[in-house]
């Protein structure tokens, strides 16, 4: 692969692009805090607003490097303020591999717009950064997750029994997956 860091991505009705430090505000109030949205995280929902200022600036100093991607999500109906967030949580360089993380403030569920931005990093990820796959995995429990990968052309590949864990504990995990030749 190629990399290129986290560039702006637009869609229709998002922005996709870097956080700042000024979106620590918007980040916790929208989705960090709330113990429904990181339910089946691996993360903890933020407790105040410094701990989303904290995590704002590792992410901000990482964007010095080329593999490392990390959006917020802006729905441009509603102005600048991030609603969720999209990003390349794990790289395998060796087979050029993209596993995608995302989250999305309640408020923005079942409104395809996570479908419009998984798309939209997906096809950034093939044709700019140059990956051969393209996977994510969820908790079954959280079964919406994976209409988002389904209506994003991902197929389901399995569900690996007791292979994670979320803030539920140890949980199974269902994989899908794209490839390039598959698009």
């Amino acid at each position: 692969m190629t990399h290129v860091g986290t560039k702006t991505v637009e869609t229709e009705r998002l922005l996709l692009r870097r956080f700042s430090i000024d979106d620590a505000d918007a980040m916790y109030r929208n989705w960090a805090s709330d113990p429904e949205v990181t339910e089946f995280l691996t993360w903890p929902a933020h407790a105040d607003v410094d701990v989303s200022k904290a995590v704002l600036e590792d992410w901000i100093s990482s964007y010095t490097h080329k593999d490392y991607y990390q959006w917020a999500i802006v729905l441009k109906e509603l102005g600048t303020d991030p609603i969720g967030s999209i990003s390349a949580v794990h790289l395998n360089n060796d087979i050029d591999i993209v596993h995608i993380g995302y989250c999305l403030g309640k408020g923005w569920w079942h409104r395809g717009i996570m479908s419009e931005a998984l798309k939209a990093v997906m096809d950034f990820f093939f044709d700019e950064v140059g990956a051969n796959r393209i996977e994510s995995r969820h908790d079954p429990r959280n079964p919406h997750s994976g209409m988002v990968m389904k209506k994003c052309g991902m197929k389901y590949e399995g569900t690996m029994r007791s292979s994670d864990r979320n803030n539920q504990g140890i949980c199974d995990a269902c994989w899908y997956a794209l490839l390039r030749s598959e698009r």
